[in-house]
């Protein structure tokens, strides 16, 4: 992958960018290049931004959400604490996408992917384990498994379920609107509002 016209510093911006989820070569070049043309209104506040956000953004080490303090500004909310509630998803992404939502008082746990037996992605390499410390410890009165309508996501979600049997925990599923093979990050808020409102017991 080559600017052409560019320098290396040209040809190295433009082969990080196309790394990102969404941005082949082509969609990097022409965002280097409208980088380049707004240099001082967009260039230089965005390296501002990444070089702050390189020293200050962390994972949650209870819910692994990613935020600049840990425990993060979701798990410290006293008015979610006392609600009881936890949701359950794949990816930060799917966490962000039900906050938009407007899910209200509601913690989270973020398993870090899903089961894949065929990728080699096992038990110990999610969260799983933790997910079960955080029930253990109570304050937890039902648990929504907002994982993706996908085979290794329903798959993950009765692991869950029977990892959890033992606790006496309510366990429900997001349900009404996440299409068969849907992806979270995807859908509309209103999708995603109304599926947690109507969600039924796993």
């Amino acid at each position: 992958m080559s600017s052409r016209s560019g320098g290396p510093e040209i040809d190295q911006l433009i082969q990080l960018l196309a790394r990102l989820p969404g941005l082949g070569p082509r969609s990097a070049r022409r965002a280097v290049l409208h980088l380049i043309k707004k240099k001082e209104t967009l260039m230089v506040p965005l390296a501002g931004a990444l070089e702050r956000a390189v020293d200050t953004v962390m994972t949650c080490q209870s819910c692994g959400n990613v935020d600049t303090i840990s425990p993060c500004h979701i798990c410290t909310d006293p008015k979610r604490n006392t609600a009881g509630l936890l949701i359950v998803v794949e990816d930060v992404a799917d966490l962000w996408a039900l906050e938009r939502a407007g899910v209200g008082a509601a913690l989270y746990h973020v398993l870090g992917g899903t089961l894949s037996p065929l990728d080699g992605i096992g038990p110990e390499d999610l969260n799983i384990h933790s997910l079960v410390e955080r029930v253990e410890a109570g304050n937890i009165t039902e648990i929504v498994l907002a994982v993706n309508a996908t085979v290794d996501g329903q798959t993950t979600a009765h692991y869950i379920t029977d990892q959890l049997q033992s606790f006496g925990v309510k366990i429900s599923r997001l349900a009404h609107g996440v299409p068969v093979g849907g992806e979270l990050d995807y859908l509309d808020e209103g999708t995603l509002s109304q599926a947690l409102k109507a969600r039924t017991d796993f």
